[in-house]
């Protein structure tokens, strides 16, 4: 099993008026988690700059499952389902640490791109072998 992209706690400030986690904080924590996630596949902050090199997200699907709330403790695995040419693709799977009950799962396709140009532009051979070697096994039927 993969270690956790992302540990974090959900604070009050960061609830609705309903008492659950706002949308927009589950989008947060799946954005940090995606950068815990590049930088295991060699997609780190000081390559990042140092190549001109970014990610932009192009697609991002969200699945609510259950509700967090103010104190809950949370943990985001993450799974590298598919890498091509350009893109990759990848789920976090958030979870609420104590109980174990899946919270939410987000599915997103990004893009490596050149930031001068702001074009797609293919990943680094180094990049696809470690990502090659950090692909989710399918499971089987």
């Amino acid at each position: 099993m993969e270690e956790a992209t992302y540990r974090g706690t959900v604070y009050p400030w960061q609830c609705d008026h309903v008492g659950h986690m706002n949308i927009m904080w589950y989008v947060g924590k799946f954005d940090e988690a995606n950068w815990n996630l590049f930088a295991r596949l060699g997609l780190t902050p000081s390559y990042l700059r140092s190549s001109g090199r970014g990610m932009a997200a192009v697609q991002q699907n969200i699945a609510y499952k259950r509700e967090l709330l103010a104190g809950d403790i949370v943990e985001i695995r993450s799974h590298l389902l598919e890498i091509r040419d350009k893109t990759i693709r990848f789920r976090h799977d958030m979870a609420n640490a104590e109980t174990g009950e899946l919270a939410a799962t987000c599915e997103i396709m990004g893009v490596h791109l050149d930031r001068q140009q702001r074009k797609s532009i293919p990943f680094a051979e180094v990049i696809r072998e470690i990502a090659m070697r950090h692909l989710s096994v399918p499971a089987e039927a």
